[in-house]
């Protein structure tokens, strides 16, 4: 191999000096003098290397370039993000005081003799009575809204708002009828109170001369908002009911015909 190198270059300055020019022998293939290939190759070998460092950059970032940067960002401002404080209103329906209906209703002298009268148990010891706990009042407990009702077709007969008066007595960890007060009473044929995100709401059904208990004609709908030390009424919206309901499917049976008088006779 050192003999063929060194008669390549031989021939190649022979070449040289008889033409004046440039070789064309071994020493100069294809018109490109040799030491310019080794350089070419490797000025190629740099960029590979130099191409593959930037591949293994890019696959270390994950490669998606500032992609990642602009997620990772994100998920560092979610991470410092405070966490909002637990609802002071949730904790305070978790840890409400759970009440006796009826002995908030048999200790309050509000009530009416009527409803005192019908006060009594449907079945055993179940009083037809319904009871709710919200926020109506600001107090420091839940108010109790207190639905009675009859026995038979479940019909509200009084509505009742009740308010923990601050000091009140407990027994047990329950609070008793002397620490509450009647701030709100309406007694009435189908009538019934509900809590409605902070509001009263009162819907009192409204009966026609002829109309039966399960179809009234309309109601009414009336919206409570505590103010300062009672209840004031901030809305009321009628409805009317359809006639026709409950007055059958609407097939009524038709009269037959009634035969004429044939001619002869």
């Amino acid at each position: 191999m050192r003999g063929l190198d060194d008669g390549e270059v031989g021939d190649g300055r022979t070449g040289d000096r008889a033409g004046g020019g440039v070789g064309t022998g071994a020493g100069a293939r294809g018109g490109v003098p040799r030491g310019a290939g080794t350089k070419a190759a490797g000025v190629t070998a740099m960029a590979g290397l130099a191409a593959l460092g930037l591949f293994v950059a890019s696959c270390s970032t994950g490669g998606t370039g500032s992609r990642d940067e602009g997620a990772a960002r994100a998920e560092a401002t979610a991470a410092a993000a405070p966490t909002p404080p637990a609802s002071s209103d949730a904790d305070a329906a978790k840890a409400a005081q759970r009440v006796d209906p009826i002995a908030l209703l048999k200790g309050d002298p509000k009530l009416g003799a009527r409803v005192k009268a019908d006060l009594k148990p449907c079945v055993a010891d179940a009083y037809p009575v319904d009871s709710s706990y919200g926020n109506l009042t600001d107090g420091s407990a839940p108010d109790v809204v207190v639905n009675v009702m009859t026995c038979g077709d479940a019909v509200g007969i009084g509505t009742y708002v009740y308010r923990k008066r601050s000091g009140g007595s407990t027994d047990s960890g329950t609070a008793t009828a002397d620490g509450y007060e009647n701030v709100f009473m309406a007694e009435d044929a189908a009538v019934y109170g509900t809590i409605d995100r902070g509001d009263l709401i009162v819907t009192k059904q409204v009966y026609a001369e002829d109309d039966p208990v399960a179809y009234p004609s309309g109601e009414d709908v009336i919206t409570y908002r505590w103010s300062g030390n009672r209840f004031t009424q901030h809305d009321w919206v009628h409805n009317d009911y359809s006639r026709a309901v409950g007055e059958g499917d609407g097939t009524a049976e038709q009269p037959e015909p009634v035969p004429e008088p044939s001619a002869s006779g």
